[in-house]
């Protein structure tokens, strides 16, 4: 009788679904594990011994908006801003430009992450980088009277089989502000056999939407309004793209845009596809990154505590890569090189670099 319940809920709770209705843009996210006990860490000012990471600046009130403030002209990236927070796009990728240092910065967005429902498993303020656990968006789930009524109940049993993390990275911009890029990656269940009594986890697209409107709501968490995160949202339209081809038989991205757009948006692709970044030199162009070769005849278990430990240390070894942006005026090359630095040509090269021109288009 408790089985038939259980079931008889599930059906009716399915058979209502189609008359709920989502709203477009509402998240509601529910993290995987538990949180951890927090630890106080570093304050930002003591990274001013190293200048790839310091961020300069003096501190701007969010509280000053000026309406109007736009991009340098004939810039080919579209701008967007309020007060001291802006929005740029380009192609689909999106970040914040805000008028203010990090150390202003790094508890705020922390904040964010946590007042939207998720835990952090990396929080390195000395990289500028935090990462999110995996969680699932319960506002995917039907809105109907059935789960507004018996709650948590529902929750219990019911599932979207999707689950998102996402990772935030504050960097130093040239004229002293702070650039904020948020990358989402996404697993999927799906069935592992033809009588669907198996499942297994697999990665599924990126979202540049989300990625949006978590922007969108980070600004609003550093003080736009709603209706002006909308509207700054709206008018960020997208512009350049990125194509593949050779340079002395090695294969590259080309990018009809200068360094410093250049490097924003491969910093991006190479959070949102998987590269784990663990370094940056940007006076050299330089990402220091950890690949693992994909094998299409792997499958991932579709267990729990295997999708918590998605991305840490495998049986299939990372092979270490560095990934240079080389421009000359307002074109650029995406190049990939070995541990050493020295050119790669293989299969591995041409796979990273349609991973990566895949991504800016």
């Amino acid at each position: 009788m408790k089985n038939y319940s259980r079931f008889a809920l599930l059906a009716l709770v399915a058979s209502l679904a189609a008359c709920s209705v989502l709203e477009g843009d509402k998240v509601d996210y529910k993290s995987a594990g538990k949180a951890p006990t927090l630890e106080v860490p570093p304050d930002l000012t003591q990274l001013s011994r190293d200048n790839r990471y310091a961020i300069p600046g003096s501190v701007v009130s969010a509280n000053g908006y000026q309406a109007g403030l736009t991009s340098a002209p004939n810039a080919p990236t579209a701008v967007s801003g309020m007060g001291d927070v802006r929005m740029e796009r380009s192609g689909s990728q999106r970040w914040l430009v805000v008028n203010r240092p990090a150390d202003q910065l790094w508890d705020p967005v922390r904040d964010f992450w946590q007042e939207n429902g998720f835990l952090l498993t990396t929080d390195q303020r000395n990289l500028g980088i935090m990462e999110t656990d995996w969680a699932e968006n319960r506002a995917k789930l039907p809105q109907d009277i059935i789960r507004s009524t018996l709650g948590k109940l529902v929750d219990s049993i019911y599932s979207t089989g999707e689950l998102d993390r996402f990772r935030t990275r504050l960097e130093r911009a040239p004229n002293g502000a702070t650039e904020i890029y948020v990358s989402h990656r996404g697993m999927a269940e799906v069935y592992s056999n033809s009588t669907k009594d198996q499942t297994v986890w697999q990665p599924r697209p990126s979202d540049p939407e989300l990625e949006a409107e978590f922007l969108r709501r980070m600004m609003v968490k550093l003080g736009v309004s709603q209706e002006q995160s909308k509207a700054l949202l709206a008018t960020a339209t997208p512009t350049q793209s990125a194509r593949i081809g050779t340079v002395d038989g090695q294969p590259v991205v080309q990018m009809n845009e200068g360094f410093e757009r250049a490097w924003r948006r491969v910093g991006l692709a190479l959070d949102r596809t998987g590269f784990t970044v663990e370094d940056r030199d940007r006076s050299a162009g330089v990402y220091f990154v950890r690949y693992v070769t994909p094998n299409p005849d792997k499958k991932e278990p579709g267990l729990f505590s295997k999708l918590l430990n998605f991305g840490k240390k495998t049986d299939d070894a990372p092979l270490k890569y560095r990934i240079q942006v080389k421009s000359q005026g307002e074109t650029s090359t995406v190049s990939v090189l070995n541990e050493a630095g020295a050119p790669v040509v293989g299969e591995n090269a041409q796979r990273i670099v349609k991973v990566i021109a895949d991504d800016l288009k």
